[in-house]
């Protein structure tokens, strides 16, 4: 029984098998036939392989504008370059929050043969009077993600947002956003606070959890749990499981995209293609 306050669960949903870049095999969990968007999320990727043919070509130069892409790493290792001279190293437990703003031009590329590649990425909408600002990073070690332990055998990574007087390294997101990377051993629960109007999803990636308590949802490995307004969320696992739970201020605004452009009109769309082709990325 969902009690009050408590986020109970309103759809469920697999992700889809997908590719991208120059062939990188992934599961599609936002960005599908079935969930177009999450408002503000607009993609969510897991890349999960321990077959170099999955991954090796990796993601070539491409452009981006109008939103953010923030790529977390659980395991293997990830180049980035871009074209205003920029490069970083993605490592286990790392994360780029990357606002690509006005426009960037980047590659993801792999640094490694053999073994596997496990992370995630998110696109992260822009509100439209932050569309084309400057693009920065924030690029995060492992050993500065911060960890909490709100409950007996739980604890969690707070990549964004605060938890327990934790605050997560991500800063200055127009839409508020908290990441937590919640790693269950054996049979646990936990009850985590959530600004109340914002949209929350979990997506579990090892093992399966039950969201809303007693009578809850199950949510199998795999699957997005999608969840209505409330001030907190409860989770139980009857082994170990890990997820992540994200949730961001609804931007509710005109969506228009195109590829790697995500504007408010079909115009503006022209105008990024056009800006892109001229070079002025």
């Amino acid at each position: 029984m969902t009690t009050a306050g408590n986020r109970g669960v309103v759809k469920v949903l697999s992700g889809v098998p997908a590719t991208d870049g120059a062939g990188v095999r992934m599961t599609r969990v936002i960005a599908n036939e079935q969930l177009d968007h999450f408002d503000p999320f607009l993609l969510l990727d897991e890349f999960r392989s321990d077959d170099p043919g999955d991954y090796i070509a990796g993601f070539p130069d491409h452009p981006h504008r109008g939103f953010e892409t923030v790529t977390y790493m659980l395991a293997g290792a990830m180049k980035h370059g871009d074209n205003k001279g920029n490069t970083g190293l993605l490592g286990p437990g790392s994360v780029q929050w990357m606002t690509a703003g006005r426009g960037i031009v980047h590659s993801e590329m792999p640094q490694q043969e053999d073994g596997l590649m496990w992370g995630f990425q998110l696109w992260v909408n822009l509100p439209a009077d932050q569309k084309m600002v400057e693009p920065r990073y924030q690029d995060i070690p492992a050993t500065d993600v911060p960890e909490t332990r709100p409950g007996e055998n739980v604890s969690v990574r707070v990549i964004a947002g605060e938890l327990d007087g934790v605050k997560g390294p991500v800063s200055g997101v127009a839409t508020e956003p908290f990441y937590f990377d919640v790693r269950c051993e054996g049979s646990a629960e936990v009850r985590l606070p959530t600004p109340e109007n914002h949209n929350v999803f979990a997506y579990p990636y090892a093992g399966d959890i039950r969201i809303g308590g007693e009578g809850g949802t199950t949510v199998p490995r795999g699957n997005i749990a999608l969840l209505r307004p409330g001030t907190s969320v409860s989770v139980a696992t009857g082994k170990t499981a890990n997820f992540i739970l994200v949730g961001g201020k609804p931007l509710n605004e005109p969506v228009a995209r195109y590829g790697p452009f995500v504007m408010n009109t079909a115009d503006e769309i022209r105008q990024a293609i056009m800006d892109f082709q001229a070079g002025r990325f």
